[in-house]
């Protein structure tokens, strides 16, 4: 059996007991909607629109934020991993931050922006940087020495050693960077919109748990977890099987 079919099993399986232990307990729907009413909640929304438009607008942040992040995130691991000094310093306090999660990064980016855009995609950058920059870091330094000394018996030096030979070959470990910067970005702008003034999931999400409305919650929660699990199985999975096939890191 197919993991797709399975994973079909599963949820169909899993909608149903809920469905039906909301209905044998009868359970509150402001404690735990069923499943009806929560897709009933979601076809609601996205029929007046205000789930797209709260979907554009977490996207737009989140594309932001992540580019930024990126950028950002290759420069610094650049610099760590060519500049010892740089990686004793910079490094302790880049690994330090890793532990912060970027909630708790919240309270400042309000003091420091407001409560406006600037919050909520520093908290994006923050949190997709810094693994970034571990990945792009730990990519460049463990480039084989092999590949380094054969390509020195070819004349290989400075700039053009690093261009053709560490940054090719520290490629799989920066995939991997982009996939998990991902991951940390979109959790990050979900706990920063909860705090923003909309619109967005995050905002929507804590509108309808101020107003009791659990099935609108539950339904952007499933919005939430779709798109992550949809962006990573779909896209960074197979980019990041290819890769590391390609260097031969991952067999079929």
């Amino acid at each position: 059996m197919q993991p797709a079919v399975k994973r079909i099993i599963f949820y169909v399986l899993l909608f149903a007991v809920w469905q039906g232990a909301v209905y044998v307990f009868q359970v509150s729907p402001s404690l735990l909607p069923a499943p009806t009413d929560v897709f009933a909640s979601l076809y609601e929304g996205f029929s007046n629109r205000t789930l797209l438009y709260d979907l554009l607008a977490s996207f737009q942040r989140l594309f932001i934020g992540l580019a930024i992040a990126l950028i950002l995130g290759l420069l610094l691991g650049v610099f760590l991993a060519k500049s010892k000094t740089a990686d004793e310093t910079l490094g302790s306090l880049i690994l330090a931050l890793q532990s912060v999660p970027s909630i708790v990064w919240l309270p400042l980016a309000i003091m420091w922006f407001g409560l406006n855009e600037m919050a909520v995609i520093f908290i994006v950058v923050l949190g997709a940087t810094i693994v970034m920059t571990i990945n792009v870091r730990t990519g460049i330094i463990n480039v084989p020495p092999l590949y380094i000394k054969a390509a020195r018996t070819m004349n290989y030096r400075g700039f053009r050693l690093f261009t053709k030979v560490t940054i090719p070959a520290s490629v799989p470990y920066a995939v991997t960077g982009i996939r998990l910067a991902w991951a940390f970005a979109w959790r990050a702008l979900m706990a920063g919109e909860l705090l923003s003034t909309g619109p967005g999931l995050g905002y929507s999400l804590r509108f309808a748990s101020d107003f009791g409305d659990m099935s609108r919650v539950i339904a952007i929660m499933l919005i939430i977890m779709l798109i992550g699990i949809l962006v990573d199985l779909m896209f960074f999975q197979r980019v990041e099987k290819k890769v590391l096939k390609k260097w031969g890191l991952a067999t079929d």
